[in-house]
């Protein structure tokens, strides 16, 4: 399979991963985030490993449980907490720093090798999340600002490791298995935030649902299967997607208005993807890390 369909593929997750804002307002605006996240986790993860029906190894299973934390459970957490204290546009901002972080990250653990476009790309992604999100109006806060570093550091993390710890199962399982450890973990910060057992409205149970297998099991497993064939780097750089497709999203069902520094920040957006899978600006020996 060529490598611009698996860019397609993986790109499709972020692209999906857009449409939580709007699902979450507008179908689960009543519950707390931690319950919509322990939600969105372990009921999906559980339906996975009834259709592999495979658990993992005992020699793996320090490894998922490491994974599904920083995929799913810590990223989770610090994403919902910067999106609580902080506008959004600031807790998307600080979130699309993770792809310079996993340019980084992935030269040291993995030895990949550090492009100055991809670099330039991940600046370039920033600015441009920036530009589509951020209003001069916006106050920070610092527990939400470090939060959102925390995130971004997480999904950073979870990327590098996940391509770095790759089992001999298909990407399904590994979906599987990550998500059902990423729940359990999530289980008793949800009890402790909600200890009373939730309801639920016809609506809330289609707004999990579509989180769940749409917005979880499916985006993760084209992810997951993206950061097996295609380096860590120029996969991180396509979580721009997200937010570029809430800011489309909700120009379409919510007649929310687009600025021309909007536009601009989609033309930047768009262009550090572009600009990502290319391998120019190879950076100089003194700046790449040596191999062990």
């Amino acid at each position: 399979m060529s490598r611009r369909l698996d860019l397609l593929l993986t790109a499709l997750a972020p692209a999906i991963w857009g449409s939580s804002y709007i699902v979450t307002t507008q179908l689960l605006p009543e519950h707390s985030a931690m319950t919509v996240a322990f939600l969105r986790a372990l009921p999906a993860g559980l339906l996975l490993l009834l259709i592999v029906r495979q658990l993992p190894p005992l020699n793996w299973v320090g490894k998922i449980f490491i994974l599904g934390a920083l995929n799913f459970s810590i990223f989770w957490a610090m994403l919902f907490i910067s999106a609580y204290r902080l506008p959004g546009g600031v807790a998307a901002t600080l979130g699309a720093v993770q792809p310079l972080i996993v340019i980084f990250l992935a030269g040291f653990v993995l030895q990949t090798q550090i492009r100055g476009g991809q670099i330039l790309a991940a600046l370039l992604g920033i600015a441009g999340v920036a530009l589509l999100l951020l209003t001069p109006a916006a106050q920070l806060d610092t527990v939400g600002i470090l939060a959102g570093l925390g995130g971004a550091t997480s999904m950073a993390a979870g990327v590098v490791l996940t391509r770095k710890w790759q089992p001999p199962v298909p990407p399904l399982t590994f979906t599987a298995w990550q998500m059902t450890a990423g729940g359990l973990l999530l289980l008793p910060v949800a009890l402790w935030v909600t200890p009373e057992v939730p309801s639920f409205t016809p609506a809330n149970l289609l707004g999990l649902a579509y989180l769940g297998l749409i917005g979880g099991a499916l985006t993760y497993v084209l992810w997951f299967r993206g950061i097996a064939r295609i380096d860590p780097a120029s996969v991180s750089i396509l979580g721009v997607f997200s937010p570029l497709s809430a800011v489309i999203l909700g120009w379409v069902f919510m007649a929310e208005t687009l600025s021309p520094s909007q536009g601009a920040g989609a033309f930047l957006a768009l262009f550090s993807v572009w600009l990502g899978q290319n391998k120019v600006f190879v950076m100089p020996n003194w700046i790449k890390p040596k191999s062990t």
